[in-house]
């Protein structure tokens, strides 16, 4: 038998080996937990399809902040759930709508431990479920979108928030935003593009999170699932009109995407580990079918192998203190 000269097996020997040539870390500050807050609750509510993860009441968000903060997480991104819905989103741009009283209490509970992010779209607040107003033929308007989201920009800029998520895949949703931003003197409120956000099958536990109204689907501003280089093209555009952050949604799928993103931008780039595949990963776990921590350690891992800066996850506070375990 000839020798052979490379083993790579001898790096794989044990644990203390593994960990020594380890190539991607992820860290708990790189994560960012997703929080439902709900108008008219006073204790917190249990989503079916999503296990573990609750519709808060404004009186139960200041201790999930601080599990979060205890855990070493670097940041929230705030959703909102309101009890009344309209045409064009009302609510989402009223100081005392729940999801800007939701942001004062997350900045206040945090006190500087940890980014609050707010989500900027009015899927949440619209009585038809789109992420935009409509027209008369029921498509999305995207320039009278952009007025709002402007309004709404600015609401969550003076309610506190650090981030903005930009979700909603209007065209200049950026460069509308930072405009109202810069005018009204918000030019340190930060900017996350949801820059190459797909028409995923993989949203429907978000939806019953949001009480979601929708009826139909969003292929007409979110991306086709088949496109690759599309992704690049949105997420140059974000960039170019002040996006500080950009983001790849779903993870999973479209780990090709996040890479060719992560390669040519100059800003950092975060990932969504969505909700179907989080319950996924729940559901088969319950089931005795796979390790459930070592599957969404896997997940993150591989996110961050792929070029993801952040990792927003519903698993965040279980990851990040397993990661400190592992460390």
């Amino acid at each position: 038998m000839t020798a052979m000269q490379r083993r790579p097996r001898r790096l794989r020997t044990g644990p203390a080996m593994r960990r020594l040539v380890r190539e991607v870390r992820p860290q708990p500050a790189q994560l960012v937990l997703p929080v439902f807050v709900r108008e008219g609750l006073t204790v917190s509510r249990p989503i079916d399809s999503l296990p573990g993860v609750s519709q808060h009441a404004l009186e139960t968000l200041p201790q999930v902040i601080e599990d979060a903060v205890e855990a070493g997480v670097g940041g929230v991104m705030l959703f909102a759930i309101p009890e009344t819905r309209d045409a064009t989103g009302s609510q989402a741009c009223e100081p005392e709508g729940i999801l800007n009283i939701a942001i004062e209490c997350a900045v206040e509970a945090a006190a500087g431990r940890l980014v609050v992010m707010a989500d900027l779209c009015l899927d949440e607040f619209t009585d038809h479920g789109h992420c935009g107003v409509l027209t008369d033929d029921g498509s999305v308007d995207n320039d009278a979108t952009l007025e709002l989201y402007a309004r709404m920009g600015v609401a969550q800029a003076r309610a506190g928030a650090d981030v903005l998520g930009l979700s909603g895949m209007m065209d200049g949703q950026v460069a509308a935003v930072r405009a109202a931003l810069d005018r009204e003197g918000f030019i340190d409120t930060s900017i996350l593009a949801y820059s190459a956000k797909y028409a995923s099958a993989a949203y429907g536990p978000f939806r019953e999170a949001v009480e979601s109204q929708l009826d139909g689907d969003r292929k007409t501003y979110q991306m086709d699932p088949a496109n690759r280089r599309e992704g690049s093209v949105e997420a140059n555009i974000d960039e170019a009109e002040g996006a500080d952050f950009l983001m790849v949604k779903p993870a999973l799928p479209y780990l090709d995407v996040l890479a060719d993103v992560a390669a040519a931008s100059a800003v950092p780039v975060a990932a969504y580990h969505v909700s179907g595949e989080y319950s996924q990963i729940e559901a088969a776990a319950e089931r005795g079918w796979i390790d459930r921590r070592a599957a969404h350690v896997e997940a993150v891992t591989s996110i961050v192998r792929a070029g993801g800066d952040i990792v927003l996850t519903y698993a965040a506070i279980e990851v990040a203190r397993w990661l400190k375990e592992d460390s």
